[in-house]
Order: C-alpha cells, then structure tokens, then sequence
C-alpha cells in the first residue's frame, strides 16, 4: 500500500515546516478573498451614494468644480506619462452649484414701472398712504445721495424731491413714521465707509421741514429702527468701527415730531447684535428680523476710508418684545437674510419681505443675493416662501397699496445662474399680491 505523499516524512514525523507553509497560504487566500467581497461591497454603495448626492443638485444650473483636498497633485516628472504628469489618479472632485441656495417659489408675474431718479444702494423708505419716501444711499462706493425721492402709489409716479439737511448721514440709517413725521436716527455720513454719525432728525412730510432730535448716545450703522407704544426704538446696529455688533437698544418718548425728552432711555439689549435687520411693529409687539454680525470696514490709513472686506455671518434669527419687555425667540426665517431693513410691508396679518442676503457660498466665498419673498404669518408664527422677485436683489425698498407690492432700488445679482451682487439699480416693480 503506497504511503500518501502530501505529509510524507523519512521519519514518519510531521514537518512543522510544511505545516506552517499550509497555514500562510490558507490565510492568505482567505484575505483576498475578504478583500474582494470588501472591494464590491464598496463599489456598490459609491454608486448608491453618488445616486442620491445627484438629486441635491439642480441639474440646470452652474456647476462648481471642488478640487479634492485629498487628491494627488500632478506633478512634472519626466518617467510619468505624455506632458509630464504624475502617473498616480485623483480623488473625485466635489460639486455645488452656485445658486444652491435658491429656495423653491411660484413664479410671479411682475409689471415694471418707472424707475427712481437715481439707482440706490442702501437706500431707506417709508410709506404713510400713497406717498413713498426714498432717502439717500449710495449710487456707487465714491458717491452718496443727499436728498429724499418721493412717489406717489395713485398716479404711479415720482413726483417731489426733498433735500436731506447737511448734518444727515447719508445711508445706513435708522428710518420710522407715526404717519406723518419721518423719523431719522444715526447712519453712516458719506462716502466709502467712512465713520457714523449720531445726529438724528424729523421730517415733517407736510410742511417738508427738518427738526434735529437728541443726538444717539452712540453712533451706529444700521441701526433697528421702529416707532412703538409712544416711543422711538433703536437698537443693534454696528458700533462706531463699522463691524462690531452693537446690542445696546434705547428709547426716546416722542410726539409729532417733538422729542418730549431730552435724553435717550437705556431698554433690554438685544439678544443678538448687528446691522442690515427688518424691525416691525404690529399691534403690542415690536419684531427684529433677520440681520448679520459685522461688516465692511474703512482699511486702516486710507485718506479715502476705502472698504475693506471681513468676516460676516448672516443669520436668520427673529425676535419679540412685547408689554413685560422681555425678549421672545419665535422660528427662524427660511434662510439666513440680512439687508431687508426697508425690504418688508404688513398684509393680512402677515410680514411680507422680499430679496436681502444670504450667507456667502461655501467655496468662493462671494456674496450671495436673494430672490425670494417670504411671509411670517402672524396668526400662526410660521414663515413660508410665497413667491420670487424678477432677480435676486438686497437693500428693496418695498411698499404696497390697493392690492399691489411695489418694490424699487438695491443692488441686483449678475443673471440668472450667479447670484453674486453686480449693478445698484433704481427700477421699480410690482405685482398683485392677495393672501389668504
């Protein structure tokens, strides 16, 4: 009977070698084996992956490419392959569209109707009945307006021009009316981004005559700004440098036009600072929307007071104070918004805002405009995106009367797929516009 072979052994003894053998090669088999199983396991949950990262993606607009963080650069290298370049592969690339930030809207049918004498950025409006008061702001960074352009909403057209007294800042203001007398708080006096005032003043919108009113205990760009229960209310903004958050909020008794007292009033700070917010008083309740922390700054040296770029985080927070004084947090806004300080009117019951910015993109950094209009319905506390605007577009000065919302001025984004801000316009338009 033949001796098997596979274990054989002159001295009949097992070879711990050839055992050992066995081993390593029984577990190396069953690593690539392991291996293999992992490979198509990951193959297929790429592409599961890769089919639901394609429906974030609007799949008609601008497509961003991200280099990989983690890729392999290509470098030159004369054993790698035509032209030089390394050998080794590159990670996937990224993607996000430019206009991510979009929110889903019904398409509105908009009339355009004649534009202000002059385009504005930074602009501030009131409206008492037909009339709409448009002050100052900028037409580019070297020039600012000094007077009021006023429209009248019966006869469609602009009809007076009003000149602002010297001492007035020019953009950035505080704006509020009891429905005649104009109110006008702080600001940013002239051009670039030189520094604030704290003058403020009334407008008589009969008589067109100014009155000063007690000077702001501190300057402040932007400040919130509202006529509520008998007194003026200011608050937030940015401090003097132009970038700091304010929180200070103070109060001034006022009556027709008059301060009845001398001296600011220190209220409840607000729970969050900074400039560029909507400040809306209905009924017993004053509400602070949206707005950011910081902003452009002068560059330090300049004779000019160039602006300089910082760091600004828009957010979408919304405040109320009412009777006990005491601050509220209700539900955000869809987006982070800011520059909407003259960009909101009252319907049924509902704050209606359109356009503002949003947070920067991501990558690129750029400010990004936006298109939509919202409404926080008052009855249910809840924000809901009812509609979009001809273009993206911050700083609006928004009105409505006998069914229509009119909106004129701000700063328009540069088309359809880029919604960076390009050219300060002053068209204004309008739509019908019915809530239920």
């Amino acid at each position: 009977m033949a001796t098997p072979t596979r274990f054989h052994h002159p001295n009949n003894h097992p070879n711990p070698h050839s055992a050992s053998k066995i081993i390593i090669i029984f577990c190396l088999s069953s690593f690539l084996g392991l291996a293999l199983v992992a490979n198509l396991f990951r193959t297929s949950l790429s592409s599961h992956y890769l089919s639901i990262a394609t429906n974030w993606v609007d799949t008609n607009a601008p497509i961003l490419l991200i280099p990989n963080s983690t890729a392999t650069p290509h470098t030159k290298d004369k054993h790698h392959g035509k032209g030089g370049t390394s050998g080794k592969r590159r990670g996937p690339d990224r993607f996000l569209s430019s206009t991510f930030a979009d929110l889903p809207a019904p398409e509105w049918h908009w009339e355009q109707m004649p534009s202000a004498p002059v385009p504005r950025l930074d602009g501030y409006s009131v409206q008492i009945n037909n009339m709409f008061y448009v002050f100052g702001g900028y037409e580019h960074l070297d020039h600012v307006h000094s007077h009021v352009d006023v429209f009248d909403f019966n006869v469609n057209k602009w009809v007076d021009e009003i000149k602002m007294p010297k001492e007035m800042a020019n953009s950035h203001l505080g704006v509020a009316t009891d429905g005649r007398y104009i109110y006008i708080v702080s600001g940013q006096y002239g051009t670039q981004c030189r520094g604030p005032t704290t003058a403020s003043f009334t407008l008589d919108t009969v008589t067109k005559k100014w009155k000063p009113l007690p000077p702001l205990p501190e300057p402040r760009y932007a400040p919130a700004t509202q006529l509520w229960k008998g007194r003026l209310h200011v608050m937030g903004g940015s401090k003097e440098n132009r970038h700091t958050p304010g929180l200070e909020h103070w109060s001034l008794a006022v009556k027709d036009g008059e301060a009845l007292e001398q001296q600011w009033r220190d209220e409840v700070p607000v729970p969050r600072g900074g400039p560029h917010r909507a400040c809306v008083a209905v009924g017993d309740r004053l509400f602070v929307i949206g707005g950011q922390e910081g902003d452009f700054m002068a560059k330090p040296g300049s004779p000019i007071f160039k602006c300089s770029r910082r760091v600004e985080v828009v957010y979408g927070d919304v405040y109320m104070l009412e009777a006990d004084m005491k601050w509220k947090i209700l539900p955000t806004m869809p987006k982070a918004n800011s520059h909407i300080e003259c960009a909101w009117v009252i319907v049924n019951n509902s704050i209606v805002i359109t356009g503002g910015t949003t947070e920067k993109h991501p990558v690129t950094k750029r400010m990004m405009l936006v298109g939509e209009v919202f409404r926080f319905d008052l009855n249910t506390m809840t924000w809901s995106v009812i509609g979009k605007l001809p273009y993206r577009i911050k700083t609006t000065l928004a009105g409505f009367w006998n069914g229509w919302l009119y909106f004129t001025s701000g700063q328009r984004d540069r088309g359809p797929d880029n919604p960076q801000p390009k050219q300060v316009v002053g068209e204004m338009w309008r739509t019908k516009l019915h809530l239920s």
